[in-house]
């Protein structure tokens, strides 16, 4: 990262403009004017809503910090020159925002060569924001947060999500049908980053997931590990998009061990 770069004056900027887009999306929501299409799947949508809230959030970026590049979910691309990238999830958790259920996230990072430095993730629907910057902490609004300290994986509660992909969630079925018997229950809320948050404050004692994106997983993970969690991909590896997991070091080794009999 750029030596005149401030990790704070980063995620300041990222919880500004988190919040804007999330008034804008819940605004939005509550309209009922969704403009409602398909992606990738034909249960992969995307609405108007999201276009506007990635667009809201490139455009002040691009006033604010103009050499600074951008990947957002809906196709914001911008090559930067000064060494920080934005991720941008405009909703996180569309399906949820579409059926009106309020796990849905507005999620902004920037990141240098080395990974995220900055974070925020605002829930419109809860008005709770989760932050971080790199060696500053956690917090849930201005309250520090950690982790669970929980050591034993038959006690755990595990998020985990699932692919638009068909035969990706046959495979991820599977997996969380052999998991269900050695964990003290599982969790699928729909939105990875909120997921990843939970994991920040001890609300679930681990996440895994498997086919994420660089937006998805960006913010969150940041938050995670500055509130103690550990994070790897299911080898025990760096942690990557497309393996995933982010837990309480305490069950961290039993949960890959349980992750490799089900791959």
């Amino acid at each position: 990262m750029s030596a005149d770069v401030e990790p704070t004056d980063l995620v300041n900027l990222a919880v500004r403009l988190a919040r804007e887009a999330g008034d804008l999306v819940a605004t939005g929501r509550r309209s009922g004017d969704l403009g409602t299409r398909t992606k990738s799947t034909a249960t992969d949508m995307v609405t108007r809503w999201d276009s506007a809230s990635e667009s809201l959030i490139v455009d002040a970026l691009r006033t604010v910090r103009p050499g600074d590049g951008i990947v957002g979910e809906e196709g914001a691309r911008v090559l930067g020159t000064s060494g920080i990238d934005w991720y941008i999830d405009p909703i996180d958790g569309t399906t949820n925002f579409l059926y009106g259920l309020g796990d849905y996230a507005v999620s902004v990072a920037a990141a240098d060569s080395t990974g995220p430095v900055a974070g925020a993730v605002f829930v419109p629907a809860s008005r709770e924001l989760f932050t971080a910057a790199r060696g500053r902490g956690a917090f849930l609004g201005s309250t520090p947060i950690s982790c669970s300290t929980i050591t034993t994986l038959a006690t755990a509660l595990v998020a985990t999500g699932f692919s638009y992909d068909s035969e990706y969630r046959r495979a991820q079925g599977a997996r969380v049908g052999a998991m269900l018997p050695h964990v003290r229950d599982i969790r699928r809320l729909g939105a990875a980053a909120i997921d990843l948050c939970h994991v920040a404050c001890g609300r679930v004692d681990a996440y895994f997931e498997e086919h994420l994106h660089s937006w998805d997983l960006a913010a969150g993970l940041l938050i995670a590990t500055e509130a103690g969690a550990r994070a790897s991909d299911f080898a025990g590896g760096v942690v990557r998009p497309s393996e995933t997991v982010v837990c309480a070091p305490g069950i961290h080794s039993a949960l890959l061990e349980r992750l490799q009999r089900t791959v």
